[in-house]
């Protein structure tokens, strides 16, 4: 139907929407597109472009007709089967569909166009969401396309494959953690976020006990050279004369010097080692903490705009219905009254249309700034994970180094060591990580009407 000509019945300032076109009632509009979802997309006679509700505007029965000016009156208009023309007292021409009971009404003095049901210029009854300002043009998926899951709104699964990874090929955070998960124990589930969380946490105390584990060896170093440098002093086998009580004093002094080995060496594990270790990110637990209440205040608005929107959609669907009784009515009794309530009620269908988008359009700001917010912290979450583990690879491998300096016959039992910590990486370790804890691959969408 693009190219089709249209013909405004009521005025739209546009000014609640971003695109939205703005036009007085008369006015005949170039139509671009016309989606699913009752927002159209035209062009002026001017120039100018936007998107406008489509229950606005009438459909001209033949692309480049146009109507004849207002207040000269059709008298050879041809009516589809099962709809019947009708004139209000003050010369208001409406129509009824006696199979449907759907209900057109016109600007007094038009002419009476017949009705298309596949463009009609009013909503359908009750089970139909379509209303005078009550849906935004689609931007990515419409509603039918997404899911809902704890108040963020996913493609379905069956349109996934549109949606493109950020970081294809690399199990990156930022795109395996949007949905929630279920509790191992089954009493709840655990946001994607939460599980990031719990793991830069673990690693934190995986840090903490390695410092430990390492005073340990400094503390057995310790006593050790406290040992040797005891049993240097003894004073067994010092009668011995000769060339062999100076063999004996030499044995006797490496010793003492094993000792000072053992001691330099333990002083430098503690510097090098157990300290950077135990100091590293001392206030990691505590920032991580207003990273997790930063973004759990996030989801908490987003079900905030969410419930609004719930509670938006169900006003517009009894304005909806006020409006359809009201319409209804006028098919018993013709007044001034009837009319008046009438154009209240398309008012206030109208205004209710208006607050759903607006609750949309909150909502839609709050999971894009959740969205931006989750990539930009696991982003984060990733970088210091790769820090973590490149900082702890750097002082094992120091520990080893101080080994081999200290204790040149132990280079055996040391090799091992050296082996695993050239084959850290951290990547690998992620893509492992990941493939076990993922709670899906994709990300959150607008939510549309």
């Amino acid at each position: 139907m693009s190219g089709a000509r249209c013909r405004t019945l009521y005025p739209f300032s546009g000014e609640r929407h971003g695109q939205g076109l703005r036009f007085a009632a008369g006015e005949l509009i170039t139509l671009l597109q016309v989606p699913d979802g009752g927002w159209w997309e035209g062009e002026k006679d001017d120039g100018l472009r936007g998107w406008f509700p489509a229950s606005y505007v009438q459909l001209l029965e033949k692309p480049g007709m146009v109507p004849p000016p207002l207040g000269e009156e059709s008298q050879t208009v041809v009516l589809p089967p099962g709809w019947q023309s009708y004139l209000s007292p003050q010369g208001r021409r409406y129509y009824v569909n006696t199979a449907t009971n759907v209900n057109g009404y016109h600007v007094a003095g038009t002419p009476a166009h017949p009705p298309e049901t596949a463009h009609m210029s009013v909503r359908k009854s009750t089970g139909d969401s379509q209303n005078l300002g009550s849906s935004s043009p689609s931007k990515k998926q419409s509603k039918e396309n997404t899911i809902t899951i704890n108040c963020v709104t996913f493609p379905h699964p069956d349109t996934m494959l549109e949606q493109q990874l950020l970081k294809p090929t690399e199990w990156s955070y930022c795109d395996y953690f949007w949905a929630d998960k279920k509790d191992p124990q089954g009493n709840g589930t655990v946001a994607g976020f939460e599980l990031l969380l719990q793991k830069q946490l673990k690693g934190k105390q995986m840090q903490k006990e390695m410092s430990e584990f390492i005073r340990e060896r400094i503390k057995i170093e310790e006593e050790y050279a406290k040992n040797l440098a005891k049993l240097s002093q003894n004073s067994l086998a010092a009668q011995e004369e000769g060339s062999l009580g100076e063999a004996w004093a030499q044995v006797k002094k490496s010793l003492a010097d094993e000792a000072e080995v053992h001691l330099k060496f333990s002083a430098k594990l503690h510097s090098e080692v157990e300290k950077p270790l135990m100091n590293f990110r001392e206030n990691f637990k505590k920032d991580m903490k207003k990273c997790d209440h930063h973004i759990a205040d996030l989801r908490k608005q987003l079900v905030s705009r969410y419930a609004a929107v719930e509670k938006a959609r169900k006003a517009l669907t009894e304005r909806q219905r006020d409006l359809e009784m009201k319409t209804q009515q006028l098919e018993i009794k013709l007044s001034n009254k009837t009319e008046e309530d009438i154009k209240k009620a398309r008012r206030k269908s109208t205004q209710a249309g208006d607050d759903l988008m607006r609750c949309v359009d909150l909502y839609n700001q709050a999971q894009s700034k959740w969205f931006e917010e989750m990539v930009t912290t696991t982003l984060e979450l990733e970088r210091l994970e790769v820090e973590r583990v490149e900082m702890i690879r750097q002082h094992l491998c120091q520990y080893t180094q101080l080994r081999h300096e200290t204790d040149m016959f132990n280079q055996s039992t040391v090799e091992p060591v050296d082996q695993l910590l050239r084959k850290v990486d951290p990547a690998k370790d992620r893509e492992l990580w990941v493939r076990e804890h993922k709670t899906g691959n994709i990300r959150p969408v607008d939510m549309e009407i």
